[in-house]
């Protein structure tokens, strides 16, 4: 077969699998970015609070998880998660059992946490890139905290987080594909079991290529557009 025939939908092509293993590519970065951003924003608020010990945590936090090999991390979440589980479950049963975790969810936790110590970083940035005058202006106005963090910081640091937002997006997508070694056939995984099933690993790698340098310039795409409309109307230096 040539390499119209083993990427097409026809009865053997391999296209339908490789966009069902895309779209999991995609919900597995999008789990990921979401559970990263809450992360980050929690870790950001202590980083930039007057407590030592908040200060500390986060900045354990964001140094561990941005020196240690992401699939490193992985590993831990999946086999070390699923050993722990296994072994409380033999604790507290007597059995011998085997707890599997879902491949998805953790490995969409594993990357999010790492995303995390990244937009922890680019939400701390983003929020000293505020002018110091409008906070000042506000608390002197007798604004309360939840209302400046509504009406100013909030849409502020989104503001100014958006190219570094758009990085960190880009290198959650790049890691989706280390979690294929928990066996979640996402686009990586799905290209594997393609080029040993056909022995044309040279399609099938070409074709993944492919498709996440276009989910890449999409995703450069839409971030350049949501930075162009967040700076709409704002002097530039």
């Amino acid at each position: 077969m040539n390499a119209f025939d083993l990427l097409g939908f026809g009865e053997k092509g391999w296209g339908p699998l490789l966009l069902k293993g895309t779209a999991m590519t995609l919900a597995v970065t999008i789990s990921a970015f979401v559970f990263g951003a809450m992360f980050g924003a929690i870790v950001a608020r202590g980083k930039l609070s007057n407590s030592f010990l908040a200060r500390a945590a986060g900045d354990v936090y964001t140094t561990v998880l941005r020196g240690v090999p992401d699939l490193l991390v992985i590993y831990l979440f999946y086999f070390g998660g699923s050993q722990l589980l296994s072994t409380i479950y033999q604790l507290a049963t007597g059995d011998k059992g085997f707890i599997g975790i879902n491949a998805f969810l953790t490995g969409a936790m594993a990357v999010g946490i790492v995303s995390g110590a990244y937009q922890a970083e680019v939400f701390r940035g983003a929020y000293l890139a505020i002018p110091r005058g409008e906070l000042e202006a506000a608390r002197s106005v007798g604004m309360s905290g939840w209302t400046m963090f509504r009406r100013i910081v909030a849409p502020q640091v989104l503001r100014f987080a958006i190219p570094g937002l758009g990085n960190v997006w880009q290198l959650a997508l790049k890691e989706s594909a280390l979690i294929s070694v928990t066996g979640l056939t996402e686009l990586l995984r799905q290209s594997q079991v393609a080029s040993g099933s056909t022995r044309q690993p040279f399609v099938f790698y070409t074709a993944a290529a492919a498709l996440y340098l276009l989910l890449t310039s999409l995703s450069t795409w839409l971030f350049n557009r949501a930075e162009a409309t967040a700076m709409r109307g704002v002097r530039r230096a």
